[in-house]
């Protein structure tokens, strides 16, 4: 079968051995899969990556970069093939999705980021079929694909335990940035002030609920963000005197979806203080801030990562029913040989925000 191959530091396009599902497991046919940022810096800093997950110990089992890897784990696929001790839940032919991730004996193993288990760029692949779900509604294809990346927002709202009378702000509106808002839409919590410097970016976060989009270019966000944030005449009344000090503003949220070294530092510097900071972006490097800004002004920081079952199935369902403007969110659509150029591509916010490989074409 063909597939796009990270190998020797690129991506390249060539065949692979048919998988052949084992106990449990389904062979599928990968209609849609989306390009994520985690990739993007998966392929510049993979042997940083693999560092890193071997500190989590267990039987989580880090990529070689020396051997061949097929990335991919945000995905759509059509079922071919039961394998054997499977339930047959679903009939081929029928469209799943899949948090991706294969089950087995010694746990649970990555797929998307593994020498052994092909991801979404590739034509087939496999999936246990325990964790598949149904595609609902007639939802098309290259919309469910975005059930992976939508979760990561809502795991990340979730995760900040929010009591319902802060003002957010996210810091970066790309894929990752626009779930947050997404996500933050649906709780209703409003006003959602975002940021970024791509034009393009802001009018994408528009059209998924911010209601304020800055450009850190010509404005400063956190002063931006303090006009919204003022407290009512009778929240400032109700402070505790001890409090009365304090600028009169509500509760600060926020996410930092960039995943760049600095820009926590910038968020530890601007914050207010008591301000809730939910770190959603990836970094891949070693990054530096000062904790002394952070105790001076009791920060709240919360690392978050990827999404619960429940939280995967729940943004497949927010799709199908239509209250995620998923259409938007698509910019480009490639096969297989193109995946090294949309690489690329995506260097320019400008001109693409999600990329979908398309094996089939």
């Amino acid at each position: 079968m063909r597939a796009a191959i990270f190998r020797g530091g690129e991506i390249v396009a060539d065949t692979l051995p048919e998988p052949v599902p084992g106990a449990g497991q389904v062979l599928v046919k990968t209609l849609a899969c989306g390009i994520c940022g985690s990739d993007l810096h998966a392929r510049k800093h993979a042997r940083r990556m693999a560092e890193m997950t071997q500190h989590l110990g267990g039987t989580r089992k880090p990529m070689d970069p020396s051997r061949d890897v097929v990335f991919g784990h945000e995905f759509c696929c059509e079922i071919i093939e039961h394998g054997p001790s499977t339930e047959r839940r679903f009939k081929p032919g029928a469209r799943v999705c899949s948090v991706p991730a294969l089950l087995g004996g010694d746990g649970p193993k990555s797929i998307g980021y593994s020498n052994d288990h092909v991801g979404g760029y590739a034509e087939r692949m496999l999936l246990s079929e325990a964790l598949m779900l149904e595609v609902p509604n007639g939802l098309p294809a290259e919309h469910a694909a975005l059930t992976e990346p939508l979760a990561v927002g809502v795991h990340a709202v979730a995760k900040a335990n929010v009591q319902g009378d802060e003002v957010p702000l996210v810091i970066g509106c790309g894929p990752v940035g626009l779930a947050v808002i997404a996500a933050l839409k649906l709780k209703g919590l409003h006003p959602i002030v975002a940021a970024d410097y791509s034009p393009a970016r802001r009018t994408l976060a528009e059209k998924m609920g911010a209601d304020v989009v800055i450009d850190p270019a010509t404005e400063l966000p956190f002063k931006t963000w303090a006009e919204h944030a003022a407290m009512t005449p009778e929240q400032k009344a109700a402070r505790p005197p001890a409090r009365a000090w304090l600028p009169a503003l509500k509760g600060a949220l926020i996410f930092e979806c960039v995943g760049v070294p600095g820009v926590i530092q910038q968020i530890f510097e601007g914050a207010p203080r008591d301000a809730r900071i939910v770190v959603v972006g990836v970094c891949m490097e070693t990054d530096r801030l000062e904790p002394m800004l952070g105790i001076m002004k009791e920060l709240n920081v919360q690392y978050v990562l990827g999404y619960t079952p429940l939280e995967f199935a729940s943004s497949l369902q927010l799709l199908a029913d239509g209250k995620v403007d998923a259409a938007s969110l698509i910019t480009g659509k490639v096969g297989i040989e193109g995946v090294a150029q949309a690489f690329a591509d995506l260097g320019n916010p400008e001109r693409h925000t999600k990329i979908l490989v398309e094996p089939w074409r």
